[in-house]
């Protein structure tokens, strides 16, 4: 029996693993990153041949997206959204004959892609956006106005996959929503980087867009029920991040608890630290299958939505505990900056937020049990309970309460 930690993908990123801990410190991803990506075929996996891709396997796009995350989750971050995200974005909901010309150069490294979602002031809440795409005073195609901020690789990409608010000419109809692929390469976008914690390697910031050209073809009308199909692929990847930094963070764990001798006996030794090594192994292993399977039912051309979004949950959360136990193994060692489970530390923290918090996909598997939307309304919770009345007021007299909600 095959152990399912194995790796049997030939993919394999050496030398970004060497840079790894260089790469967080100084916040760039090196051009040597970069070439160790394109030379491994790596970008290409996630699609067909007719579309650019290798048509890799879902077992074969699992190990190669845990073995680049393992290397360095920063530079996989910055590659597999463009790679796998935005570019699954483009065929999916765009016209793949016509977009080519985009889909192109981002699977062969040539360009660099951004998916412009989130806002200054909302995340998850897609009702607060404010960027609009209206049609170009001229008449030549759309122009795109608005900001999108806390972007993975805004700062440097070539091309933005945006989600705006689509506004309607006179006699027009169809959806309020729209995906713009913007050519971030003119004077009507500006980028800026932004600071973060974690994935110090990935490209972060926003994009600040004023009248910026949109051609005609490059913008999908979509409804927004329609775009969680698509955005599932960011929360798949964000998992196997997730995924990668807990096993890193084990393998460091498990290599200290050998080598560190207290009170006279390895760390190994000790039976508490036995039970959190453990842990952190079953719930890896556990997270590692289900990711799996949901690669292999996307790769199939299935769904998997619900299963993926249960997996960003379980993952993601499961990576921070991990972390968290391996800075206690290592004591005073994982909270020093520069080392390698303090850099883990930092990264597991990021993709509990990133794509999709995920306490906003609880919600959504929830309404997958047919529980409704989870709206909030007000209600009377203490006549009920007849407690509605003070038993005694301070004149002796009973009174109505004073607080209900």
């Amino acid at each position: 029996m095959t152990d399912d930690r194995e790796t049997t993908t030939p993919y394999r990123f050496p030398g970004i693993a060497s840079r790894a801990a260089e790469t967080d410190r100084t916040g760039e991803i090196p051009d040597l990153n970069w070439k160790e990506i394109v030379d491994s075929g790596y970008l290409r996996l996630f699609h067909p041949p007719e579309h650019g891709g290798s048509g890799a396997d879902g077992r074969t796009q699992a190990e190669a997206m845990e073995a680049l995350a393992r290397a360095c989750s920063g530079t996989f971050w910055a590659a597999t959204v463009s790679a796998l995200l935005c570019v699954k974005l483009i065929s999916t909901y765009g016209d793949v004959a016509e977009h080519e010309r985009l889909i192109r150069p981002l699977l062969a490294g040539e360009r660099l892609a951004a998916f412009g979602v989130v806002e200054k002031a909302a995340g998850s809440d897609a009702s607060t956006f404010q960027t609009t795409v209206r049609r170009a005073p001229d008449g030549d195609g759309y122009v795109i106005n608005g900001e999108k901020s806390r972007i993975t690789n805004a700062p440097i990409a070539d091309l933005a996959v945006t989600l705006a608010r689509l506004e309607h000419g006179p006699g027009e109809e169809g959806p309020d929503w729209c995906l713009a692929f913007v050519d971030l390469r003119q004077s009507g976008a500006q980028r800026y980087a932004i600071p973060h914690m974690g994935l110090r390697a990935m490209p972060w910031g926003g994009i600040v867009f004023d009248d910026a050209r949109v051609a005609e073809a490059d913008v999908i009308p979509v409804e927004f029920k329609e775009l969680a199909e698509g955005m599932a692929w960011g929360w798949l990847l964000i998992s196997f991040s997730a995924v990668a930094i807990a096993e890193a963070a084990l393998d460091a764990s498990a290599r200290h608890a050998r080598e560190r001798v207290s009170f006279g006996r390895p760390l190994a030794h000790m039976e508490g630290v036995h039970a959190q090594l453990a842990e952190s192994r079953a719930q890896i292993d556990a997270a590692r299958l289900l990711a799996r399977r949901a690669t292999s039912e996307r790769a199939a051309g299935r769904s998997a939505r619900d299963l993926i979004a249960m997996l960003k949950i379980y993952s993601t959360e499961m990576a921070v505990d991990v972390a968290a136990r391996a800075v206690q193994i290592h004591g005073a060692f994982g909270v020093t900056p520069g080392h390698e489970v303090e850099r883990h530390y930092r990264d597991a923290q990021m993709n509990v937020i990133g794509g999709f918090a995920s306490n906003r996909l609880r919600e959504q598997v929830t309404e997958g049990l047919g529980l409704g939307p989870a709206v909030y309304e007000e209600f009377d919770w203490l006549t009920p309970t007849g407690l509605a009345q003070d038993p005694v007021g301070l004149d002796g007299v009973p009174h109505p309460a004073s607080t209900t909600a």
